[in-house]
């Protein structure tokens, strides 16, 4: 049923709500500015009106007649005198001023906790950033710490937050181990428990040290505003990404900075590799995927080789081919991918040839999405049956061409299994979940600017695209909406999503679309493929078991 939009009183009542509370704060915050003198010489009066007050109550009875004669007389005189009473005000509202002065203490220095935890830090780093050799070194036993720390803060707790480190120009900054071991000091000595990011500028011999901000986790999977082509595998910190998108975070609307993945013809990394522990994330990375390609009007393949039917909410979907768990459905499955990709570079080769365009079920991508392959590697091996991933070299080496996009998700236990191609042709990759920083290096190319966090959220991790930088990631939360436990405003978003389910096909099950026949498959009404023409496919040589 499709939903009716809300009145305009009701959809254009919360704009009006926050235009009333902006003109508010803005009209109270200029009336301070104005008012200012006067709150400052009130605030004086009482605390004058206050001390003459505790005077009156500590001068003795036998005293108080006097004092108010002699007050009295004051007054008189003062009333006789010219512009004395004039003199009198304005002295009375001078020192009233001086009275309600803001004396907030300002804060020029760090604390003594705090000067002492600088100094431990400077005392730990003593032995890596000095030598016997250097004539007048910046850090020494018992030396000061001004000269080699600017740029410091604090949080409530006494932690160190920022920091700014000058050392030595030997110090060999371009050796990883050497910033290696420097990062994990001042990741040991300034707190564990929270994520920390290092800069080194090699040039000017400064290395920066933040504490970062965690990454939001109540994103759910939603319709980002992203061009065709592009995926947003999901959010990252503002310092590193120039580009924002309007996200809502339970009711509360805000922008994000994302990780995004641009793929097609055009693309540098049309592959993508992800990896992780149990539990890390990588089947909620896929899910995400796999609803932004179909909102964007791409056919979906998914082998799942976990067999726990985590993929189970598309299974007969609009736009979703097939959805296989076996070894030989799987077979089939990236068998007809193959051979579709060798279909779609043949008849676009011939459409350039005579001058025309490349026909039109050329150009609608395809995804291929392969959830811990290995799995369904070992089966085939056990059954006699040639390993599914072999099959991948036409999809991963001539993709790109064909509008065809693999993304294969792998646990750190069987990386191993995978083959060279998949190694070789997925440069876009990702590693969710805890995991060590040799690890990281090991998948992505390159270390970290940042710590790992002990205890990850699921979808938290690491990704680089290419050549590019090692980003902080947070997938989309993007759970199984049949799974018990599941969130109940992230379930609803998924389902939200989920496009139409689409009649059975002839020959085909409620849940699949059947792939015996690799060169004659008819792809759903609702969801139309490319006609395929075994006489313009070459055929290829079966493997030996």
């Amino acid at each position: 049923m499709a939903r009716r939009p809300l009145p305009r009183i009701l959809s254009s009542g919360t704009a009006s709500l926050a235009r009333g509370r902006d003109f508010a704060r803005t009209a109270a915050d200029s009336a301070t500015d104005v008012l200012h003198p006067l709150l400052v010489i009130g605030r004086g009066l009482r605390i004058l009106a206050a001390a003459g007050r505790r005077k009156w109550t500590a001068t003795p009875k036998d005293k108080r007649g006097p004092a108010l004669f002699l007050g009295a007389a004051c007054v008189l005189v003062v009333a006789l005198l010219p512009y004395g009473p004039l003199a009198a005000l304005l002295s009375l509202m001078a020192a009233a001023a001086w009275q309600g002065r803001d004396r907030t203490p300002v804060k020029t220095g760090p604390s003594d906790a705090e000067t002492e935890r600088l100094g431990s830090l400077y005392e730990a780093l003593v032995p890596y950033f000095s030598v016997p050799e250097d004539p007048s070194p910046l850090f020494t036993h018992g030396g000061d710490w001004d000269g080699a720390f600017g740029d410091y803060a604090f949080d409530e707790a006494g932690r160190v937050t920022r920091l700014r480190i000058r050392y030595p120009a030997y110090f060999p900054d371009g050796e990883a181990a050497s910033r290696a071991r420097v990062e994990a000091l001042l990741h040991a000595k300034s707190g564990r428990g929270r994520e920390y990011r290092f800069d080194w500028d090699e040039e000017g011999n400064q290395l920066d040290l933040r504490v970062l901000a965690p990454l939001p986790t109540g994103i759910a999977a939603q319709p980002f505003v992203t061009s065709p082509g592009e995926t947003v595998l999901g959010f990252t910190d503002p310092a590193v990404v120039r580009r924002t998108l309007p996200v809502v975070e339970g009711d509360d609307p805000r922008d994000e900075p994302p990780v995004v993945w641009r793929t097609g013809p055009r693309s540098t990394e049309p592959h993508l590799l992800a990896v992780g522990q149990p539990g890390s994330g990588t089947s909620t990375l896929l899910r995400s995927i796999a609803l932004q390609a179909l909102r964007q009007g791409g056919d979906v393949l998914i082998v799942e080789g976990g067999g726990s039917g985590e993929y189970s909410c598309l299974s007969g979907r609009a736009g979703v081919l097939a959805v296989e768990c076996g070894p030989g459905g799987a077979l089939s499955t990236v068998e007809w991918a193959a051979h579709e990709t060798e279909r779609r570079l043949i008849a676009t080769h011939r459409a350039h040839e005579a001058g025309r365009p490349a026909p039109e079920d050329t150009r609608r991508p395809l995804w291929i999405l392969l959830d811990r392959p290995s799995v369904l590697g070992h089966l085939a091996a056990a059954e006699g049956r040639p390993d599914p991933l072999a099959q991948l070299q036409v999809p991963l080496r001539h993709g790109r061409a064909a509008h065809v996009t693999v993304v294969v998700a792998e646990q750190f236990d069987h990386l191993e299994l995978l083959h060279d191609a998949v190694w070789q042709h997925t440069r876009a990759r990702v590693v969710l979940g805890p995991a060590s920083v040799q690890q990281i290096t090991d998948a992505l190319g390159l270390p970290p600017h940042t710590t790992p966090p002990a205890q990850p959220p699921p979808g938290r991790g690491y990704a680089r695209l290419g050549t590019g930088p090692v980003h902080r990631l947070q997938v989309p939360a993007t759970p199984d909406p049949y799974e018990d436990g599941t969130h109940p405003g992230h379930r609803q978003a998924v389902l939200e999503l989920l496009p139409e389910r689409q009649a059975a096909g002839p020959g085909g099950g409620e849940d699949r679309v059947t792939l015996s026949k690799a060169l004659r498959v008819q792809p759903p009404a609702q969801a139309p493929g490319p006609s395929i023409d075994a006489s313009e496919i070459p055929e290829v040589p079966a493997e030996a078991p």
